[in-house]
């Protein structure tokens, strides 16, 4: 007799996470162990057997607003070109996010954030995107593929590889995506003034995803108005440190 494994409303995960769905067959031959059964959860009879994974979520953590920019100077795959906060002095506000290929709320807003960002850079803002997982456990987000993400949805700003994971722990960044926006008042170095969520969508949240609280900072910058401090922090998957 084929079992169905029925979790007790008090020991649900939050909703807002996403799940991946594996017959027992399936997750044998993906390399998971069996898992305990909780004493509230209940076999039942069904026909087959699904084993429900969520992914582990992570939240930016606070940086301290008007704190400035970190120095970094970094490769972008694609092209071959190394990168430097220099680069970027000439503009009145630069936004740094830390992205990846394999995270499921990346990819959640990938098409949005490219919207997004051709939008303001042709307003005068300046767009970095940064990854900095581990090839050790996500070869998938390695320069290889990194370039071919950036040529396949058509970045319009630079991709760039943050291999030792330094600059990742200069700017603070625990998660992707993760969204930190500076401001730069003439020859004053960039100083932070937004480190929040891209909106309230999530991967199964059924939020539309729309940019509003990104939009509304880098609004208030272009335009030479205060960002307000309370801000939400930005919800993903944790950097893959190296082990």
């Amino acid at each position: 007799m084929a079992l169905k494994l029925r979790v007790l409303p008090s020991i649900q995960l939050s909703t807002a996470l996403p799940t991946l769905s594996f017959s027992l067959s399936q997750s044998r031959s993906l390399g998971f162990r069996a898992l305990r059964l909780h004493p509230n959860t209940i076999a039942t009879p069904s026909s087959p057997t699904r084993l429900m994974i969520r992914a582990a979520r992570t939240e930016s953590k606070a940086a301290t607003l008007g704190s400035r920019a970190p120095q970094f100077q970094l490769p972008e795959p694609l092209t071959g070109k190394v990168w430097s906060l220099e680069d970027f002095e000439a503009y009145p506000a630069l936004l740094v996010m830390f992205i990846c290929n394999h995270c499921p709320f990346v990819k959640h807003l990938k098409k949005d954030i490219v919207k997004l960002t051709n939008f303001y850079m042709e307003r005068g803002l300046a767009v970095v995107a940064i990854s900095s997982n581990s090839v050790a456990t996500h070869p998938q987000d390695g320069p290889k593929f990194m370039a071919e993400e950036a040529k396949l949805f058509s970045y319009p700003f630079p991709y760039l590889y943050d291999e030792s994971q330094d600059v990742a722990r200069d700017f603070g960044a625990v998660c992707t995506p993760e969204f930190l926006l500076y401001k730069k008042d003439g020859r004053r170095p960039f100083e932070l003034v937004y480190h929040g969520q891209f909106d309230d969508s999530r991967p199964s949240n059924n939020v539309p995803v729309t940019g509003r609280d990104l939009s509304l900072a880098i609004d208030r910058v272009l335009s030479g108005q205060p960002v307000p401090s309370e801000q939400k922090p930005s919800v993903g998957c944790s950097i893959k440190w190296h082990p």
